[in-house]
């Protein structure tokens, strides 16, 4: 897959502040990449404990599960997607006091 460079002044435009939008993108990234692996770890435990009779039709199977995974888009891109086209909700802090 090729880099694609990020227009930060759309981010900025979006969320108000890139820095806040860069946090944003990166939580949402790790919400999916968590979320598709526990996806994943279901649906491969489905083949432990058989017994090795079928391994070679079971292999397949895991294979066929494994590159569906593989092929989606990676969860920084999507969050990407997700955020210009605005299915990202998120909470600003609107405390403008300085921490001391």
């Amino acid at each position: 897959m090729a880099v694609k460079s990020l227009d930060l002044e759309k981010i900025q435009d979006t969320t108000g502040n890139v820095y806040e939008g860069i946090v944003i993108l990166s939580k949402r990234a790790r919400q999916i990449a968590a979320q598709e692996k526990m996806e994943l770890d279901e649906k491969l435990k489905y083949f432990e404990g058989f017994e090795d009779e079928e391994e070679y039709t079971f292999n397949e199977e895991q294979e066929r599960i494994t590159k569906e995974y593989e092929a989606r888009h990676h969860p920084t891109q999507r969050a990407v997607d997700e955020l210009m086209n605005d299915k990202v909700y998120y909470r600003g802090t609107d405390n403008d006091e300085p921490n001391d």
